[in-house]
């Protein structure tokens, strides 16, 4: 039965919420034939290349407070950082002599960063690096920002929802977010002509499995060029210190659904994954992920980005250990690529 229905998804790329459901909670029964076809429907469309994006974190400070995250406002135990314009372009040269094609400016929603502050920063990376592409990861804006970072040069924006269930999301996030408007974003980025990431976390405090079943609904809705996905790790100084964290195992088998149900997109294997599975970056490309972010940040303030407990960010998980990347990914049989590494649609 659930061959038929892994064979139903590769064919005919979605199912219903209860067929995800029921491959979810038998996960064990299917999961290698799964990641078989993953394997195949990732290598059919851009083989066994694997992108690697330059991850700059450039603020620590935000203006949110969501229960699950290491940043959030009411931290008090945070140390505070903030990345300035020659800060990035200093990590941006690194990055590009070590042969990174597409940098990742991804921090807190920080005030500091306004229209203006934002365009000159891409207008420099383009400038300096007109070949690479500028992926931004900065949180809830208003149309007319991401239109304007869009025109300053900003090629692709990453806003991971975390949950598509709206009542799960209230349990995930204080009252003064809204699920309305983190979808209406990702709406308004589609529209503003990014490549699109949305994402989940996987394991998260009171999620079902037919909340992760929902989550292809969603998707296929929004049909987003990049997914990114992650077991939930708990942080010390939130409200969610005490959960149990999401395990690499459903992590690594949602990547598999995500891959069937979504065959085109840009699939990373994240550093959340890398930070609960030691060998993550080998185990996401056998399910179907094709991209890596190592880290770019400067060393003094990459612990600071705390997200979660234990973060990785050393080793094949940082830009400096590119080379063990490298020979990571061979041994296991892809190919680390100096590329922009573009949606294929």
């Amino acid at each position: 039965m659930f061959k038929e229905l892994a064979n139903k998804l590769r064919k005919d790329t979605f199912l219903s919420r209860e067929e995800y459901k029921i491959l979810i909670e038998n996960r064990d029964k299917c999961a290698d034939y799964l990641f078989e076809n993953a394997r195949q429907v990732r290598d059919s469309v851009y083989g066994r290349k694997v992108y690697i994006r330059g991850l700059i974190e450039i603020s620590n400070n935000c203006r949110n407070d969501c229960y699950y995250c290491g940043i959030r406002r009411s931290n008090s135990n945070a140390a505070r950082y903030r990345l300035y314009e020659n800060d990035i372009m200093q990590c941006v040269k690194k990055g590009y002599e070590l042969g990174f094609r597409t940098f990742v400016l991804q921090g807190g929603e920080d005030a500091y960063y306004t229209d203006d502050t934002l365009c000159g920063i891409i207008g420099r990376i383009k400038a300096e690096c007109p070949e690479c592409a500028v992926t931004l990861s900065l949180g809830e804006r208003s149309y007319d920002s991401y239109k304007r970072l869009k025109s300053a040069g900003a090629d692709r924006y990453l806003l991971r929802h975390e949950t598509a269930n709206r009542e799960h999301y209230g349990k995930l996030h204080p009252p003064e977010m809204s699920y309305n408007n983190r979808v209406r974003c990702l709406e308004n980025l589609k529209s503003c002509g990014y490549q699109t990431g949305a994402g989940f976390m996987v394991g998260s405090p009171y999620q079902t499995a037919d909340d992760l079943a929902g989550e292809f609904e969603f998707l296929k809705k929004i049909q987003p060029e990049m997914v990114g996905i992650g077991p939930f790790v708990p942080h010390r100084d939130t409200p969610f210190r005490d959960f149990p964290g999401g395990s690499a195992e459903l992590t690594l088998f949602m990547l598999a659904l995500v891959r069937l149900t979504l065959p085109h997109v840009l699939l990373p294997a994240t550093t959340a994954l890398a930070t609960v599975d030691g060998k993550g970056h080998e185990n996401g490309m056998n399910a179907g992920a094709n991209v890596i972010m190592p880290n770019l940040t400067p060393k003094g303030e990459r612990k600071k980005y705390a997200l979660y407990n234990n973060k990785a960010s050393t080793g094949a998980e940082s830009a400096e250990g590119i080379a063990l990347l490298k020979e990571q990914m061979s041994r296991a049989g892809y190919t680390v690529v100096s590329d922009r590494g573009d949606y294929i649609p």
